[in-house]
This record gives structure tokens, sequence and C-alpha cells, in this order.
């Protein structure tokens, strides 16, 4: 595919100009296509390196027309596929993919893709730094980090491309054809953007769609919805769990994670390495090390990563202590279920709730915060969702802004609480991202524990 997919000369269209935009807008025209960005905004970064670059932009609004014309359209992942210009762009003959898909048409040596509703971003930085450690020639990206087409250039025929991919992704792609396939997990998300919860899960699926018999596919014992998935895949089917079970060829006991194979059971690294807390967080570093075995990591190469391995910022990240309460940023839960996953790894948690939802029942929560909660404090254009949600089982109290509702959160903890920013929303209805939030949430600790005893 690296050498036969030709835009040389060819009209392309790219639609969105955020991150993913921009590098397909460059390899495109790289590839001697002729460029045009497009992007309902006014102000896109490095308009001007772009221009220069040679790359056309089209800024403040689609022009029908233009979709029409092209003779290919890239979208990057934050573009709905259900756009009218797209629509009218797919009538008109005009193939429509992602930017990932693109990117993977001239990418060389082997691909790694993962995906699943909560965990990726820790799984694939695992993979990368265990195949590094191992030795390999590693590029890390897709929805984390560099996007693919940024990192084509580099490519090369003994790489290993470890890949996040999303749902957003993969409902973009055709030729998309993964060497290890890693399905981590699935549940209810993003139902602001598909159309419904099967049409989330078809996307999922399509990370299977291309593989046969001499690649991987890497699932969760635990997940049962997973575990339909994977029933159609051609691949070999590696299966993980924290539990050990009789299907599981890498899991947890004896103070070991472990790789059963025909020569009986080998022990990969010790639980002691594991500086990171969560069982969900042990789940992701069993799906990282079996990925990395099969791609021929050894042992020491996985204990070696495992006992450097401190987090992820904003995954389960703590932020600091006043007196005896803990304060942890897990401000990349943006779904319910992973919302669920963090409450349930501490105990007397006031739990940080809110945000833009997109869908998935908040009313999952009420279970975990029964065992492991004492209170929540609701904010943004959810709280009241929230509240109507969790309000019997546990207190919830309204915030206006996060500031307040980290005060509050930490008078209700003491006092040896653990107060957790575990949002089950999206953060666009008060932050530029989840990045911007858990660092925003970090900052109103640091504040929090600078307020002289007295002051508000």
């Amino acid at each position: 595919m690296a050498d036969r997919f030709d835009v040389s000369g060819q009209r392309v269209l790219v639609v969105g100009a955020a991150r993913s935009g921009i590098a397909a807008a460059r390899l495109l025209h790289s590839r001697g296509a002729r460029v045009t960005l497009t992007d309902v905004k006014s102000d896109v970064p490095a308009a001007e390196a772009l221009r220069g670059e040679g790359v056309t932009l089209e800024l403040g609004g689609h022009d029908e027309r233009r979709f029409a014309h092209a003779e290919l359209i890239v979208t990057s992942p934050g573009v709905p596929n259900d756009r009218p210009e797209l629509a009218c762009a797919r009538k008109a003959g005009v193939p429509v993919i992602g930017e990932i898909e693109l990117a993977s048409r001239w990418l060389r040596g082997r691909l790694i893709a993962i995906t699943g509703t909560k965990g990726k971003s820790t799984t694939t930085t695992l993979v990368g730094r265990m195949l590094e450690a191992a030795g390999r020639h590693v590029l890390v990206g897709g929805n984390i980090g560099v996007p693919l087409s940024a990192q084509v250039t580099e490519s090369r025929d003994d790489t290993v491309h470890v890949v996040e991919v999303s749902s957003f992704q993969l409902e973009d792609t055709d030729t998309f054809h993964p060497w290890i396939a890693a399905l981590l997990n699935l549940s209810p998300d993003h139902l602001d953007r598909h159309a419904s919860e099967s049409s989330y899960v078809e996307a999922k699926a399509r990370i299977f769609l291309n593989q046969n018999e001499q690649d991987w596919a890497v699932v969760n014992a635990e997940s049962a919805a997973a575990l339909r998935l994977v029933e159609r895949t051609r691949a070999a089917v590696v299966q993980y769990s924290v539990e050990e079970t009789a299907h599981s060829a890498v899991f947890a006991a004896r103070g070991a994670i472990w790789h059963r194979s025909s020569e009986g059971d080998v022990p990969l690294a010790p639980l002691s390495a594991v500086g990171v807390a969560g069982r969900h967080t042990l789940s992701n570093i069993l799906a990282a090390s079996a990925i990395s075995r099969i791609a021929g990591a050894s042992a020491e190469a996985v204990t070696r990563t495992l006992g450097a391995f401190t987090g992820l910022e904003h995954v389960m990240e703590p932020a600091g202590a006043i007196g005896d309460v803990r304060f942890v940023n897990d401000s990349k839960a943006t779904n319910v279920d992973a919302a669920a996953r963090s409450i349930e790894s501490f105990d007397h948690v006031v739990a940080i709730i809110g945000g833009r939802y997109k869908g998935g029942r908040l009313e999952d929560l009420q279970g975990p915060l029964a065992t492991h909660g004492t209170a929540v404090i609701a904010f943004g254009e959810a709280r009241e969702r929230v509240r109507n949600a969790l309000e019997g089982t546990v207190p919830v109290e309204d915030a206006d802004t996060l500031g307040e509702a980290v005060r509050r959160a930490w008078t209700l903890a003491q006092p040896s609480g653990v107060v957790l920013l575990a949002p089950a929303c999206a953060s666009f209805d008060m932050f530029i991202d989840y990045a911007d939030r858990g660092r925003r949430f970090k900052e109103e600790v640091r504040r929090l524990a600078q307020t002289p005893p007295g002051e508000p």
C-alpha cells in the first residue's frame, strides 16, 4: 500500500484544522497533492506557515462546492461523519477517509493499534516504552501525542508504530490493518457524537476488520462486550485478565504478572514493580504486557518499564495533600465507566463530577459511590443531571466553578478522605480539553494549600 497509494496532482480537501488535520495537509502536500485545508473556525494554528508551504486555507466556514469537486477528502477526528458537506461529497462519488487511514497507507514497518473506552493512553504509552526497552525502533502516536500523519517521514521498515485509536478515527478507516489490534474494554461513550450505542460499537469493531491469520488480536477477558467483538477477527486471539482464568494468556497471580504459553507459565514482572494505583490500571498494564510480549519484548524489558512508570498526567494522578486529605486528578475519566473504576480505587471519596454530558448512565455511579464515596460535588453543564442521578446515594452539593468544587470537596473530605476529580463528562463546557481541566484542578489544590487558615 505504501508504494501504490498516490495523490500526486490530485485535488485533496482536508477538513478540520486541528493537529491531525494540519499534519495530514502537510503530508499530502509533501506527496504532491494540491491541498486545501478547511475549517469552520476563522483562526487556526500555523495558518501563515501553512500558506507559506503551499497549502490553501479556507477558514470561517465550508464551501459545499469544494467538497463535491475534490478528488479525495481527508477528515480530522473531530469532524462529525454526518456533516451535510460530507454527504454531498459521497453522493458525488468523492472518497472520504480519516487522517489515521491516510497515514496508515504510507507507513512502513509494523502497526500496533490500541482502542477501548478507557485506558488507551496508559496502555499505548506502556507498550511504546516496553518495546523501546527491548531495543525496537518505536514511534508512538495517533490519538495520543503526535498525529500519525506526522510520523510517516520517520517510518522505516524496522519501525513499530504504536497507535492509540479512538472511535472517531476508526469510523473513517477502510484499509487500516494492524499487525496487533487490542480492544481494552467497551462501554457506552461519545453518544453525543455517534448516532447510537451500536454505531459506537461498530466503529470500534473496525480495528479488526482487515486482520488476517498472520495477525494478533488482544482482548480483555473480563469485558464481555469486547469478547463478542473479537469473535469477528481472523487473527489469533490473546486474552488477558486481572484474575487468572482458563483462557487468559496474561494475568496477575501469585505476586507476579504471568504469560501462559505452551511451555508453561512464564513470569514477566513482579507485582511489586507496579507503582500506580487502581485495578483498572493493572488491567492496562496486563494489556501492555500481552501486546509487548507478542511484539518480542523480554520479561526484563517489561519489568524495567514497569519499575520506572509512575502513570500519566491526568490519569489517577496524585495532586497533593492538605493535612490528611489527598487529592487525585483523573480528569481523563470522561465517561461513566472510567469514573466508576476511579471511584472504586479509593475509600472515603468525595468525587467531583460534571462537565458536558456525552452519554452513558450516571446512575451507574451509585454502586461505587455507595461503597467508596462519602459525597459528590456536581459542577458544569451536567450538574443538575449529576444531582438527579446520584442524590440519595451520597450527599450531592453544587459548585459554580472548579475552584469552589475543590474547596467544598476538601471540607467534606476531612479528616482523612480523598478528593477525586472523576468528571464522567467531557470538559468543553468550561475548559479547552481534559488536560486544561486537570491542570486547573491542580492549580486550585495548590491555591487552597496556600490559603491561610480562616480565610475563605
